[in-house]
């Protein structure tokens, strides 16, 4: 059965390396419905999220393949029950529609978004949320006229926590602490 799966995967910083990671889901015969690319938490790697339509099989496979990718760490995909994901929209409307009318602000209190930016000619609003969100604001601000719109891709984080996971991150949590003993010698503590 087809859903909606986001690959996560970590690559260092090569070029031609979105190249080869989007040819990967091209011979599978996927078509990449949305991608971000950024920093991961780590330096000289980078955290590429895509969203494809899917079956289990096919993303595990993929992400084998992915994986096999001499420039790739590891690669990991989701069903969409399984992350969080947003993201940011941005929406350009006349100033004029602004100030002369009070619809264009409550629109814009009821979906939640913010006045990012406004001068006399366009004033730019920014949304975050899901897709769905972004797009119920697009179709409510159309009455009063869109000039630009634009969406990110989304940014996603998983829910799940493995064992490995948290082993790897288990000397993060640990603190070292270091006292004199009562003949002052000094004590390494550790929790």
């Amino acid at each position: 059965m087809t859903k909606n799966y986001t690959f996560t995967i970590y690559s260092n910083d090569q070029t031609g390396i979105l190249n080869r990671i989007s040819a990967v889901f091209s011979r599978a015969g996927l078509n990449i419905e949305a991608l971000s690319v950024c920093e991961s938490t780590h330096s000289g790697l980078f955290r590429h999220n895509v969203q494809v339509s899917c079956d289990a099989q096919t993303g595990f496979r993929v992400s084998q393949q992915l994986e096999r990718q001499i420039e790739v760490i590891k690669a990991d995909f989701y069903h969409q029950d399984e992350i969080i994901q947003q993201e940011l929209a941005l929406y350009k409307i006349a100033s004029k529609s602004m100030l002369e009318q009070t619809l264009a602000e409550q629109i814009i209190h009821r979906h939640h978004a913010r006045v990012l930016s406004m001068n006399s000619e366009f004033t730019v609003i920014e949304k975050i949320g899901k897709r769905a969100e972004s797009q119920a604001l697009f179709d409510d601000l159309s009455t009063v006229g869109v000039l630009e719109f634009v969406r990110s891709g989304p940014v996603s984080i998983s829910k799940l926590m493995t064992t490995e996971s948290l082993q790897e991150d288990m000397p993060v949590f640990k603190q070292h602490a270091t006292c004199e003993s009562e003949n002052g010698q000094t004590v390494e503590t550790s929790s």
